[in-house]
């Protein structure tokens, strides 16, 4: 009888405890999110002037072209389209400072900065952390301004008001430095292109 009485217990318990974390907790959390956090809860995702998603405001992406803001380099390249690492979609490189490979490509990064007259600051030579960071620092962003005024054509005055504009500052105002945010910048660029174009 005991042994009946403790067994149905624990039954009691167990589907307790997965309403409570299968069921209650994922949809008030759902819930909350949906009705006050939207546009974070489904991903922060831009698109363009046509609708099309571009990517994700909270993630990184590679830019090739000079008329762009390079971002931090990713270990896992964003993994991002057949360039990505298969293994992954987050991470680091893992390599210890003495790593050959990892010294290797911080000073061919560098002396590709040096011949684009870019001063070589960590976070456009190292990858971060979780290998998706969408945000360069202040100066990182200012070091690339002439390079991106000259691929586009315009003066550097015509672009500082962006990089202020897409400066997110520090977490909770304490926590961290404040970033450019690339994607955000990136787009915004293209469309006083498009603007521009359409008023001549």
């Amino acid at each position: 009888m005991f042994i009946i009485r403790e067994i149905t217990r624990a039954i009691r318990i167990t589907i307790l405890l997965w309403l409570l974390t299968a069921i209650i907790y994922p949809v008030t959390v759902l819930g909350v999110g949906q009705t006050f956090f939207k546009e974070k809860a489904d991903g922060s995702i831009m698109q363009n002037i046509q609708g099309e998603p571009i990517g994700s405001a909270l993630i990184g992406q590679q830019f090739r072209s000079e008329r762009y803001f390079q971002g931090r380099p990713s270990a896992v390249r964003y993994s991002q389209g057949k360039l990505g690492r298969p293994t992954g979609i987050s991470g680091g490189s893992n390599l210890a400072p003495s790593n050959r490979d990892l010294l290797n490509r911080v000073v061919e990064k560098s002396s590709e900065l040096s011949d684009e007259s870019i001063q070589p600051f960590a976070d456009i030579i190292y990858t971060s952390g979780s290998g998706l960071d969408p945000h360069i620092s202040v100066r990182t962003a200012q070091e690339q301004l002439e390079k991106v005024a000259r691929a586009r054509n315009i003066t550097r005055e015509e672009i500082v008001p962006f990089i202020k504009q897409y400066t997110e500052g520090r977490f909770l105002g304490i926590f961290g430095e404040p970033g450019v945010n690339i994607l955000k910048l990136n787009y915004a660029l293209d469309l006083q292109e498009i603007n521009r174009r359409q008023n001549q």
